[in-house]
């Protein structure tokens, strides 16, 4: 393992609070660390307000999650689909031996199985994981909801899933664990609005054709619409239903919440909120997904932290005072 940049005194304060002496599984946690700082910025805004030693646990599923990602889509694109599945071949075996061994030599895999052990994460949700992942590699659209939510369940429901034991609950994780799998799915759902065109560009629609069929849209609309960069009345209205679902998702989601454990609350109450708005933005667009990346303005985002970081504040001084 290469040495990486020198680590600042908050990732080191981080990994003191979550217990992690080892210096080769700390050089682990701060390589997921980098990866969710560099290419998750809302997700990475949000785990701020977590407890100190909780973060790297979040850091470690979202590094492996990261990894998986750019292993299927190959954003230079200079590997066929089937060297692809025999990297993600490579990496389920790599993994399925860390979790067996308690310790692997790669930095990302022993982070996440080091996690795993501390939080007891269900090793079985990183199978359904990899499972949609592989579907990336052959499905390139999804005929109706069914099978898109068939994708999403192991796409995004399960990584809510495991992040739940280090989010903690205050009653038992089965009551919680719906709302968690619904809000995964939800975000999700948001980044395939947000990235529809992106999506185009590398020959995949995650938009059930049924519903789009409804509206008199096909993928030869869409690619027209990435080609010109603006939607037409027809996506427009697609878009606005799909949007309208998603809203729904966001709000079946909501209770979850106040399951959690309260140090954790702030947290994904500005996830919720940040990826909620990244809908609002596409709105106010006239849906102009197909040109440029909708997102939330940053500083929008500087406000909904600083006032969950408030919020935080007054959970830790009810705890430190006993109450």
């Amino acid at each position: 393992m290469r040495p990486g940049p020198r680590p600042s005194a908050n990732s080191r304060r981080e990994l003191d609070a979550a217990g992690v002496r080892d210096a080769r599984l700390r050089a682990a946690y701060l390589r997921c660390r980098r990866l969710n700082a560099l290419h998750g910025r809302t997700y990475f805004l949000a785990t701020r307000m977590l407890t100190a030693r909780q973060r790297p646990a979040v850091h470690a599923l979202y590094g492996f999650a990261r990894w998986v990602d750019d292993v299927v889509d190959d954003h230079d694109r200079r590997r066929p689909p089937e060297q692809r599945d025999a990297e993600l071949d490579r990496l389920e075996s790599v993994l399925r031996a860390g979790l067996r061994d308690g310790g692997s030599t790669d930095p990302v895999v022993a982070a996440l199985v080091d996690t795993t052990r501390r939080y007891a994460i269900d090793p079985a949700l990183f199978d359904h994981f990899l499972t949609s992942m592989r579907m990336d590699l052959s499905v390139r659209e999804y005929p109706d909801r069914a099978a898109l939510d068939a994708y999403v369940h192991g796409s995004a429901a399960v990584i809510g899933l495991q992040v739940l034991p280090v989010l903690g609950t205050v009653s038992r994780p089965a009551e919680a664990a719906p709302y968690a799998a619904a809000l995964g799915r939800a975000f999700q759902l948001t980044n395939f609005i947000r990235d529809v065109g992106e999506d185009l560009d590398r020959g995949r629609v995650y938009l059930p054709a049924d519903e789009l069929a409804v509206h008199g849209v096909d993928r030869d609309r869409l690619q027209w619409c990435r080609r010109t960069g603006r939607p037409d009345r027809r996506v427009r209205q697609a878009l606005s239903e799909q949007v309208a679902r998603v809203r729904a998702d966001y709000r079946a989601a909501r209770p979850g919440i106040e399951l959690l454990a309260p140090e954790s609350r702030p947290c994904v109450a500005t996830a919720h909120t940040l990826y909620g708005e990244i809908l609002d933005r596409v709105v106010e667009s006239g849906y102009a997904v197909f040109g440029r990346r909708v997102s939330v303005p940053r500083r929008r985002r500087a406000g909904v932290a600083l006032a969950a970081a408030a919020a935080v504040t007054g959970v830790r001084a009810r705890a430190l005072l006993g109450r």
